[in-house]
């Protein structure tokens, strides 16, 4: 008999680790090649883990909500024959070695709670400013390293240790409670505090799933972070609306595809961006950074009611055909569960369509660490005055409000609403006669 080691597979590659979120297998339970073994998720996207052999599983490295690096060996299968990848001592090691690290840090926070600050023995960059609202505020090199970063490369900023000051100084008031425990999620973002909710016998206690958990952390975390502010304006779309109807017919039976609104707005989107780049950012503590690749994030509804924003890459590089391929393929498998870890990283710019439900306008709130995102309001048909060299007239026209939410800490209203009308003055100068 030989020895399959199951390492978790390298899933893009700005993905370095995942969380263990089920086991679909138990110890002494027969796998087919290609049978899912494990559950996993990053911090956006769910997938499973499949076996590349048949065989029983005899070990199971890592347990539910335990944290496993790309390459890390997570269970071993047990098959007939073969050549043996027959290690599983190294993976054990690693993770003793996690455990007695993680014994050796809670050790290390007792001594230096009581002792001063100092900082140098850090594996880790801290700006001058953190190292100084640390020691004033007490807190160890280990209470430090353990607060979440969302500066660039992970590293904590002003706001990240603000927050956390704040968080324990109110669960220094708080009187002590027996704790509950909670599932484990990636890199959580700080948690807002609620008021006590009246449950009456007729009322149904739900706990959110882990991805809801996620995208309520991430929503009050961008409110606390981003200064928002509103630019809504009205566009003419009604030579798109006759264009799309005109066409859409030959387009699915050349290409294959469906055509939506979605791609001939993206695509007005990227080019307005080509042309204010101040939108096309991202923001850590007191550095702006220009991104050079424009990746347009497609916010997307999934059919448990939860949100994910998958991202075409280098959107301003694709005509009106790769357009609509990319945003049918990222929706298609957003909603079927096959994004992969990759599909959701790197977005510089984020589109909602709120109008897919048959709202006018609305107020989303910023994919952090981007400055800015457009909500797309539903088409209506409405009266309106139609300007012509013979006078002016009333008559039916589609028209549909764009509405950009915007991070005033370093967009100001000057460009954040030049950069809306830009995107308008596409949509309504485009072409009814050109070709897809």
């Amino acid at each position: 008999m030989a020895r399959f080691e199951l390492k978790l597979p390298k899933m893009g590659e700005s993905v370095a680790e995942a969380t263990i979120t089920n086991w679909l297998k138990e110890m002494g339970d027969t796998i087919e090649a290609d049978e899912a073994v494990l559950e996993i998720a990053t911090d956006k996207v769910d997938s499973e883990v499949p076996s590349e052999v048949s065989g029983v599983l005899v070990e199971k490295l890592f347990q539910k909500d335990d944290l496993v690096k790309v390459g890390q060996t997570i269970a071993i299968i047990e098959v007939s024959g073969g050549v043996a990848v027959d290690a599983p001592s190294e993976a054990a090691i690693i993770k003793d070695a996690a455990v007695e690290a993680v014994e050796k840090t809670v050790e290390t926070a007792k001594e230096a709670a009581a002792a001063p600050q100092d900082f140098s023995g850090s594996d880790k960059f801290y700006s001058p400013l953190v190292k100084n609202i640390a020691k004033e505020e007490g807190i160890s090199v280990a209470e430090l390293e353990a607060i979440a970063g969302h500066g660039k490369d992970g590293r904590v900023t002003k706001d990240d240790i603000l927050k956390y000051v704040e968080s324990r100084k109110s669960m220094a008031k708080t009187p002590a409670v027996a704790p509950t425990p909670t599932p484990k999620t990636q890199d959580p973002a700080p948690a807002a505090q609620s008021a006590p909710v009246s449950v009456n016998g007729g009322d149904e206690i739900i706990e959110m799933d882990r991805m809801r958990k996620l995208i309520s952390g991430y929503m009050v975390a961008s409110v606390q972070t981003s200064a928002h502010v509103q630019s809504f304006i009205e566009v003419d779309v009604t030579n798109i609306v006759k264009w799309r109807d005109k066409v859409k017919t030959a387009f699915e039976k050349r290409e294959g595809e469906k055509l939506t609104f979605t791609p001939i707005f993206m695509e007005a989107v990227a080019k307005a961006l080509k042309d204010f780049p101040g939108m096309n950012i991202s923001v850590d503590g007191d550095y702006i950074i220009k991104k050079k690749n424009i990746n347009l994030g497609m916010a997307a509804a999934l059919p448990n009611g939860n949100l994910i924003v998958p991202v075409i890459k280098n959107a301003d590089q694709l005509n009106l055909v790769g357009m609509a391929k990319a945003v049918n393929d990222l929706g298609n498998r957003a909603k079927a569960g096959k994004l992969k870890p990759d599909d959701t990283q790197g977005g510089t710019y984020t589109v909602t369509n709120v109008g897919t439900f048959g709202s006018v306008f609305g107020t989303p709130i910023i994919n952090q660490p981007q400055v800015g995102i457009l909500a797309l309001g539903a088409i209506r048909k409405v009266p309106a005055v139609i300007e012509t060299p013979e006078g002016d007239f009333i008559g039916i026209r589609q028209k549909m409000f764009l509405s950009h939410s915007y991070d005033h800490r370093v967009v100001d209203g000057a460009l954040g609403g030049s950069f809306v009308k830009k995107v308008a003055d596409y949509l309504e100068a485009f072409d009814v006669n050109r070709d897809f």
